[in-house]
């Protein structure tokens, strides 16, 4: 009875061979299963990557943190009293996942962890959370780099609930990093918005200028996007593109778009399609997609790519706990 109630019931500890780790690599570890004061039937060992995303909510934005990416390691096994069993993994991360931090440095509001579900046939589940930090593709580093000698400024990072116009987008958000403009275009962009979109082949680069000080409309942000290999990236002069769509924005007195690479011409879909990519926050200035259901279609989301809904925030705040402030978890 006890046991039901998880007294004296198996303990569960994961342990990560590194916690750093890229889109695409694997993070191995291991499951690590302590029996408690009675033998108990395992049903399965589970693992899931969670992070924190935003979505709309009515006529405002709603946060919570997600189990995005979902993996069985173990059937069912009966664990004696006492028994330590040790369950190795592979988990495979999204080539998707959103970069945590830059040139070394946490990205502020960006969290992931690897949670461990140990579900215990008639008694309370056991479970662990371990953070991770993912690190940006070589190709994507090349952008960010051109950022830097740009002159930009970090300002924050965030995830948007929803799926970006013409980009073939297997995760149910999207990651926006936004910058402060460099000196020279101070007075006529507010902000950058970067998003990077990758599959095995290659990459999707995204970028949004909010043009209007004091808020966004249809007419006040323009829009870019390049398509690169991950091996082509490295020996682009992103600079040198970012730099000159920038001057050509500013020397526009609307909104408008400006493309790189392949689609070139200075023409896209993403500019006749209710004025933007995105859909359904900042007020409606994004169009071009349905902005998806509101929370309680996420955690029910199956069709739509979230896996396990929400996490409990009493579970997240053991292992999250330290983002607003300390960095010693």
């Amino acid at each position: 009875m006890l046991g039901a109630f998880g007294v004296g019931a198996p303990s569960v500890d994961t342990v990560l061979a590194a916690s750093r780790v890229r889109p695409g690599e694997p993070l191995n570890g291991e499951v690590r299963v302590k029996g408690g004061d009675f033998d108990a039937d395992i049903e399965y060992i589970a693992l899931g990557l969670v992070t924190r995303m935003e979505s709309e909510h009515g006529e405002g934005e709603q946060t919570g943190l997600v189990e995005f990416f979902r993996t069985q390691v173990s059937g069912p096994f009966r664990l004696r009293s006492g028994e330590d069993r040790v369950v190795p993994f592979q988990l495979p991360v999204p080539w998707e996942a959103p970069v945590t931090e830059v040139m070394g440095q946490r990205l502020h509001g960006m969290v992931m962890g690897v949670r461990t579900e140990l579900a215990i046939a008639a008694a309370v589940d056991k479970g662990d959370m371990d953070p991770v930090e993912i690190m940006p593709l070589v190709s994507q580093q090349a952008v960010l780099d051109a950022f830097v000698r740009l002159g930009f400024h970090f300002k924050s990072a965030d995830l948007e609930h929803g799926h970006l116009y013409g980009v073939s987008q297997q995760l149910p958000f999207y990651q926006e990093i936004e910058f402060y403009p460099p000196p020279a275009y101070a007075g006529q962009i507010n902000e950058v918005e970067l998003t990077f979109v990758a599959n095995p082949m290659g990459l999707d680069i995204i970028l949004e200028a909010d043009k209007r000080s004091g808020g966004y409309s249809s007419t006040g942000d323009a829009f870019g996007r390049w398509q690169t290999s991950h091996a082509e990236a490295p020996h682009r002069d992103w600079a040198a593109e970012i730099n000159g769509w920038l001057a050509a924005l500013a020397q526009q007195g609307h909104g408008g778009f400006q493309s790189g690479g392949p689609y070139g011409g200075g023409h896209d879909p993403y500019a006749h399609q209710g004025g933007g990519h995105y859909g359904g926050h900042h007020g409606g200035h994004h169009g071009g997609h349905s902005s998806g259901p509101g929370w309680g279609g996420v955690a029910a989301a199956g069709a739509a790519g979230v896996v396990g809904g929400f996490v409990a925030a009493e579970i997240v705040d053991e292992i999250f706990e330290d983002d607003e402030g300390g960095d010693d978890e």
